[in-house]
């Protein structure tokens, strides 16, 4: 399972860049600037998570612990709803994509996005709650 978080992680990162310099470039004169935006803030939560990714990759290079490979499997559920979803909005307008089929996706990725945090949150305070007992 680690080799999969990995790998999606620098999958992530590059398909951003790609997403990124495709959208500033070919997509900007295709599409309106409402459209752009909605790519933009794509790319901006894709690169954000693929750094939450990251850091979970760090981390479990070190510590196996289930919760923080749920949080990272979280975040791969969250860039592929949540940015996806909004890439197929952006460029509805070149693929005729209905908005209905789409828009119920996005609030989904967002619900990923925050479990993987939450799950980060819940881990590092049962974390801390542990070492600092046995510190005293």
């Amino acid at each position: 399972m680690q080799k999969i978080i990995f790998t999606a992680t620098a999958f992530s990162g590059f398909i951003a860049v790609g997403l990124g310099a495709f959208g500033a470039h070919a997509l900007r004169s295709l599409v309106s600037a409402d459209a752009i935006a909605i790519w933009e803030k794509g790319i901006q939560y894709q690169f954000y998570h693929t750094l939450a990714l990251l850091f979970c990759c760090l981390y479990l290079r070190t510590q196996h612990v289930t919760i923080v490979r749920n949080a990272a499997i979280c975040f791969i559920l969250g860039i592929v709803c949540f940015s996806g979803s909004l890439y197929l909005l952006a460029s509805r307008e070149l693929s005729g994509i209905p908005t209905f089929i789409i828009g119920p996706v996005t609030p989904l990725g967002g619900i990923f996005f925050m479990c993987g945090w939450a799950l980060l949150l819940f881990h590092f305070l049962q974390t801390t709650t542990v070492s600092e007992k046995n510190q005293s």
